[in-house]
């Protein structure tokens, strides 16, 4: 089932973790179009808003849709066992997840079908002796997990596409933090996926400690994830 999202709800501008306390500051922009490159982005919208010491934090799905890695729905043709498989799969609580064939077949791709098989096996023999739910998703791996599908609250034209996951998250957070020090600005820089359920960040220029920091951080989803258009933002410690 999937979880009611709000985009009008407040969400704070500032939070206390651990005795610190932290704003988060969205930074709206246009709609960034598949294929569209990524420093161009960076460079209009975030380094205005900079500070030295601050963290840029970008979302997985314009980092993913600007690396071409976001595909219409419509064209994407699923095979038999793809459409098969989608029929058998619960849907993840924060959206479609490999629930239509669309998707299901990305993952195919993705990950290749020898191990999207052997999920769904190990996903029925654990259901049925352990009645454990998720093995499919665990085994599937990071890239089938993180692929998101059509529908709301994405911002269109997402909302009708397959947006795989985002390419060398790590190496992308560093070529872009290089591009905002070529500005002269000293930031850190990490690639998320926050939802409202909570989040993880995929890549970054931080510290295994400090990513978990930022977890927390962001943890009540503070841009949102529909028509806001606020791909990116900024944490900076104010206290």
């Amino acid at each position: 089932m999937d979880v009611p999202y709000d985009e009008n709800r407040t969400r704070p501008r500032e939070v206390e973790v651990d005795g610190a306390r932290y704003e988060r500051i969205p930074i709206k922009t246009h709609v960034v179009l598949p294929g569209e490159p990524l420093d161009p982005v960076i460079e209009k919208y975030a380094l205005g808003e900079l500070r030295d010491g601050d963290w840029l934090f970008m979302t997985e799905k314009m980092v993913a849709g600007s690396q071409g890695r976001a595909y219409p729905v419509a064209e994407v043709d699923a095979r038999p066992l793809a459409v098969w498989l989608a029929k058998r799969v619960v849907r993840t609580p924060w959206g479609i997840g490999l629930g239509i064939p669309e998707t299901m077949e990305m993952a195919i791709r993705e990950v290749g079908t020898v191990r999207i098989l052997f999920a769904a096996a190990v996903s029925v023999v654990s259901k049925k002796l352990f009645r454990r739910s998720g093995d499919f998703y665990r085994i599937a791996g990071p890239k089938a997990r993180g692929i998101d599908g059509p529908g709301y609250p994405t911002i269109p034209p997402y909302d009708e596409m397959v947006v795989l996951t985002a390419a060398k998250p790590r190496q992308t957070s560093e070529h872009v933090r290089d591009v905002i020090a070529s500005h002269g600005i000293r930031a850190e820089v990490l690639l998320v996926d926050i939802n409202d359920i909570g989040g993880n960040v995929l890549g970054s220029t931080l510290t295994k400690a400090d990513q978990e920091l930022v977890r927390r951080i962001l943890k009540d989803n503070p841009i949102g994830q529909g028509h806001e258009s606020t791909p990116l933002g900024i944490i900076r410690r104010v206290a």
